[in-house]
């Protein structure tokens, strides 16, 4: 059998990347939950500490955690998906913007935790986050200016795409104003109807984690 190891639906952005990465490919899998109460799988989700938990795959014997690997994994499994473009210097550009989202951007990790269930409209970003949130609007106009859109890597939704669908979900949650282009993206992003089936899943979950839900 093969399962997905994910935590919370509304609070865990990796978990958003390992899922949709596996719908990505039409990967047959069953989803197992660790809760969030579990020590290892909230200290991940408050940014305390890396989770091996979550996203895991375990795909016929095979065991691959951390979102990148699950990519790479499944990219030798189903390339004709297209979780990286066949040109090379394409699939360069998408490798680097999904090796710096996965590997930076802490301050608005921080500052704008994951929350589907939540709306915060007005939120105030602190200049630390700000700086976070202009390199990724950056990163997403280079994309839109090399590649044409409607998605990072041009028509097809990539690799790139699930590695910054949850900040899309995170600009949604905190209204963080953005230009016409970057808007439309997120609003693309946010309507894909993988993420709208994750969104469901979020709005059943019954637990909530008060140190991610922000009060003024």
């Amino acid at each position: 059998m093969t399962t997905l190891t994910i935590s919370s639906k509304n609070y865990s952005s990796w978990s958003l990347r390992g899922w949709l990465l596996c719908k990505m490919v039409g990967l047959a899998f069953e989803e197992e939950r660790v809760p969030v109460d579990d020590p290892a799988a909230k200290a991940e989700l408050l940014l305390l500490s890396p989770s091996f938990l979550v996203p895991r795959l375990v795909h016929e014997g095979v065991t691959v955690w951390d979102t990148l690997a699950i990519a790479a994994y499944l990219h030798e499994l189903f390339p004709e998906a297209g979780l990286l473009p066949p040109d090379r210097a394409m699939r360069a550009h998408c490798l680097s913007i999904s090796g710096e989202m996965h590997s930076g951007f802490a301050n608005m990790r921080s500052a704008l935790p994951m929350n589907i269930k939540g709306k915060y409209p007005g939120f105030r970003v602190w200049a630390g986050a700000q700086a976070d949130i202009d390199r990724i609007l950056a990163i997403w106009r280079g994309c839109f200016a090399a590649h044409g859109g409607p998605f990072l890597m041009g028509p097809t939704f990539t690799l790139a795409d699930a590695m910054y669908a949850p900040v899309c979900s995170r600009f949604t949650t905190y209204s963080v104003p953005l230009d016409a282009a970057c808007d439309a993206y997120r609003g693309r992003i946010m309507a894909h109807p993988l993420m709208q089936e994750w969104i469901a899943g979020a709005h059943e979950e019954p637990e909530e984690l008060e140190e991610l839900d922000v009060e003024f």
